[in-house]
């Protein structure tokens, strides 16, 4: 089995920053792709950024310039340092990793449980 445990929500000022962790633990082969996405109330969860095991990031436009991701293959963990954070940013923020296990042919796709990051003055 794996689990994804996030860590590093809260509540900002906007303006602040805040850094988000995700840890991948199981027996775990391999892991290609590290994402986070977010879902806020009544809405749809959207990716935010993801990062593939060679370094290669993408992110949202709407976070560009704001949000880095970043990953140490070493510790299965996936960061996402929010920089700038506004109102709109406040979401329960999820991680997910494209995931071969030990023994298995093939990878999945796991979630982590979320963490709430809410922007207010």
């Amino acid at each position: 089995q794996v689990q994804l445990v996030e860590s590093g929500g809260g509540l900002v000022q906007p303006g602040g920053s805040l850094r988000l962790s995700c840890a991948a633990s199981g027996s775990i082969f391999s892991i290609n792709t590290m994402g986070w996405y977010r879902q806020a109330p009544g809405k749809q969860r959207d990716l935010v950024a993801h990062i593939i095991s060679g370094g290669s990031t993408s992110y949202a436009d709407s976070v560009k310039g704001r949000f880095t991701i970043s990953r140490d293959n070493a510790k299965n963990t996936v960061y996402l340092q929010m920089n700038s954070l506004k109102p709109e940013d406040t979401a329960v923020y999820y991680c997910n990793a494209d995931i071969r296990l030990v023994g298995e042919r093939f990878r999945h796709w796991y979630w982590g449980q979320g963490t709430q990051v809410t922007v207010s003055s």
